[in-house]
């Protein structure tokens, strides 16, 4: 037997089941791919891998929409194998192990293997699980929890030695182990070569006519092995998703986590349980979060930002000190030091707002760079634009970026003043220090220094108003 110690020696590869029909979701999208903490559930199964094991010791097998599946997780750089008829865990496993064997071809290592349908279940347990595991050389390690209400789970029995003798399934208990509360969570870790030796003697003797790896256990027992079993206190962990609600429950269990990691951090979130913060979301030290915020996807926001009431953050990059202020969405851009934005703006593909900007109520941006300084305060849309250091928009000026077929870009330079409700007509450039008078529909270059008018002449006709109202008549 190996020492104790908290460090493993033995290699670790990991086969992640994700092949199932998942029918009970009721959904045309496999269950694995559903969506909770703004990750697909197999997403979530997969980073915790990474604790125990490298990308190359990784595999899933899929199944059902195994292109879509093997799509989303390419870019993690694990490999696939395919279950082309869902026929039990253990066909699943022996789909696999073409892959699996070549990721450990001398055997000497271990195969854990997870559900692509437990997205609660962390890193730190994986751990646990291959520490357990070469600590008691046994044949294999399951993990197992105890529910006050273990019905339709299969019981996991154990003898007075602390070793799991079988794993019975609901159905097919009797009456004294129905009693038993200890209860299968899908989760092994085996001794690769022992796997493999006599995987061939599970059977399809169930209702099902399938192969279940549950039968591993009464197996390797058989051969004089010893399997052991690693319990851990809190059922939810290791939650599989069936069913949307479900689903829900993981999600909500996931966003009360990130709210408690981030404010152990050092995060102000004032009504934790009305924000919405995705599990792979970063923010920074003394920032504050307003209630009924949304955070999502590949967010980072820096040391001492606010973020409003119900501001919605989607790929937003916050430098520090950045302020967002309330019913604001910000897309896939990104907002520098001491900038604010808000409330009611909407920043999205690529926007960026320098250092010390101001855009304010009411005002988008849209593939539009903002200067140093520079300020955008009521009712603009600016597209497609280059906006220099120290620029003044007036309100209700619009970027004219779009001719029905192409898209064009509006530059300004540094330290020019756009006046209220100024139209400007793409491609057009405005020179730096330059002024645009207000109600200007500009089409035409904009010298530096120059000011620019594009309005007509202003024409006022004195009693005009007294004349007409002599010859219209007033309803009677």
């Amino acid at each position: 037997m190996t020492s104790k110690s908290s460090k493993t020696t033995t290699k670790t590869t990991v086969v992640i089941l994700a092949a199932g029909l998942g029918t009970r979701m009721r959904s045309k999208q496999a269950k694995v791919l559903h969506r909770a903490g703004g990750l697909a559930l197999v997403e979530h199964v997969v980073q915790a891998a990474r604790a125990v094991a490298p990308a190359a010791r990784i595999s899933v097998v899929t199944g059902h929409q195994a292109d879509a599946v093997e799509a989303l997780l390419k870019p993690t750089g694990v490999s696939f194998a395919r279950q082309v008829e869902q026929k039990g865990t253990g066909h699943a496993l022996k789909c696999a192990r073409e892959v699996l064997v070549k990721a450990d071809p001398e055997q000497t290592g271990s195969l854990m293997v997870l559900m692509g349908d437990t997205p609660l279940l962390s890193a730190a347990t994986l751990k646990r699980l291959q520490e357990a595991q070469e600590q008691d050389d046994a044949a294999a390690t399951m993990i197992t929890t105890t529910l006050e209400d273990p019905t339709g789970y299969g019981r996991v029995i154990i003898d007075s030695q602390n070793n799991v003798q079988a794993i019975v399934e609901h159905k097919a208990a009797t009456p004294a182990q129905l009693k038993v509360k200890v209860i299968n969570s899908g989760i092994y870790i085996f001794k690769s070569a022992l796997l493999w030796k006599h995987i061939g003697e599970i059977t399809t003797n169930n209702p099902a006519n399938e192969l279940y790896l549950t039968d591993m256990v009464a197996i390797l027992n058989q051969h004089g092995h010893v399997v052991k079993h690693m319990h851990i206190d809190d059922p939810s962990e290791l939650l599989g998703i069936n069913t949307r609600v479900e689903l829900a429950d993981a999600d909500r269990i996931m966003r009360n986590r990130k709210t408690h990691e981030l404010m152990l951090s050092g995060v102000t979130i004032e009504r934790p349980e009305t924000v919405s913060i995705d599990t792979q979301v970063r923010v920074g030290m003394d920032t504050v979060i307003e209630p009924f915020a949304r955070l999502v996807n590949q967010t980072v926001i820096g040391e001492d930002c606010r973020i409003g009431q119900g501001a919605i953050l989607d790929s937003a990059q916050l430098a520090d000190r950045a302020v967002v202020e309330a019913y604001t969405l910000v897309s896939d851009s990104r907002i520098d030091p001491g900038a604010q934005v808000g409330p009611f703006a909407r920043l999205r593909m690529g926007a960026q707002v320098g250092p010390e900007a101001r855009v304010g109520n009411f005002v988008e941006l849209k593939k539009t760079r903002l200067g140093a300084g520079a300020k955008s305060q009521h009712l603009a849309y600016l597209g497609d634009s280059e906006i220099g250091e120290r620029v003044n928009i007036g309100a209700g000026t619009i970027t004219c970026n779009y001719d029905g077929v192409h898209k064009h870009m509006t530059k300004i330079g540094a330290g020019a003043f756009v006046g209220s409700n100024s139209t400007l007509v793409a491609p057009l450039e405005i020179g730096e220090d330059s002024y645009v008078g207000a109600g200007s529909v500009i089409t035409k270059e904009v010298p530096e220094g120059a000011l620019a008018l594009g309005r007509s002449h202003q024409i006022v006709k004195a009693g005009w108003a007294a004349a007409r109202k002599k010859k219209v008549k007033t309803p009677g």
